[in-house]
């Protein structure tokens, strides 16, 4: 069983979709969870209140982590509160899709920054706290439009293939200071993001994942899990597709 008792995790974006699966999941398994949102203060809450019912420990941080400073500020207030900080969990991101030839200058920069910037500010800013520990592993949430790309989607599908990049050569360099990090390529997963879609659009999805439906939340955050943990104590700069055979 993984257990991450005595582990304190920051997961970013964590107040809906697959942030707050991936927080539910890791308080479910022992760590003290930092649940970092942008806006959503009250969904956020929830998002803690429910991991302190089942018998968690967990507190909410408001930070802008696309803005280099403010990741800074959400790291310390994590390390400030427990003292530590073994997981980050990379996961804050959006979308502004449109063609290429029809998308503006300033959607494309806002996704780079929102979905690849605010990985360099959040590990950059972990970095200080794992190397004193000699411990630390980083999950970055990226997708298989970053894979494969996506109609539609050059912005998000350049970001999230920049995480790609970014997770396989920061593993190599803190692979010796007993940093793992790695990456989970989400397949379309039902969330707030996805959910605005055509059901014709939908439908027309399905058909080329292999297994004939959409993931699930919870079968992320299951992944995002093992990754956090000892368990994969010897994985590291790799991405793993959770996406229904869809790579």
């Amino acid at each position: 069983m993984i257990d991450l008792h005595g582990k304190v995790a920051l997961v970013t974006g964590a107040s809906r979709g697959i942030g707050r699966a991936i927080a539910i999941r890791l308080a479910e398994l022992g760590a003290t969870v930092v649940v970092n949102y942008f806006k959503s203060a009250d969904a956020a809450n929830q998002v803690v209140d429910e991991i302190k019912a089942k018998g968690g420990s967990a507190i909410a941080v408001q930070g802008d982590v696309s803005k280099f400073d403010q990741a800074g500020n959400v790291v310390k207030a994590t390390t400030d509160a427990f003292g530590r900080l073994d997981i980050l969990v990379n996961n804050a991101g959006t979308t502004r899709d449109n063609l290429l030839a029809l998308m503006k200058e300033q959607d494309f920069d806002y996704i780079i920054e929102n979905d690849l910037k605010s990985v360099f500010n959040c590990s950059k800013a972990a970095l200080r706290q794992m190397m004193k520990q000699k411990y630390g592993r980083v999950v970055n949430i990226t997708s298989v439009s970053g894979v494969m790309g996506n109609p539609g989607q050059t912005n998000y599908s350049a970001a999230k293939a920049g995480v790609i990049g970014f997770t396989k050569a920061m593993a190599k360099e803190y692979a010796p200071k007993g940093i793992a990090v790695n990456a989970v390529a989400a397949g379309y997963i039902p969330t707030d993001l996805t959910n605005a879609l055509p059901q014709d659009v939908k439908t027309n999805i399905v058909k080329f994942i292999p297994m004939q439906r959409f993931g699930t939340v919870e079968e992320v955050a299951d992944v995002v899990a093992f990754l956090a943990s000892d368990r994969a104590s010897y994985i590291t700069g790799q991405t793993l597709a959770v996406d229904g055979g869809m790579v």
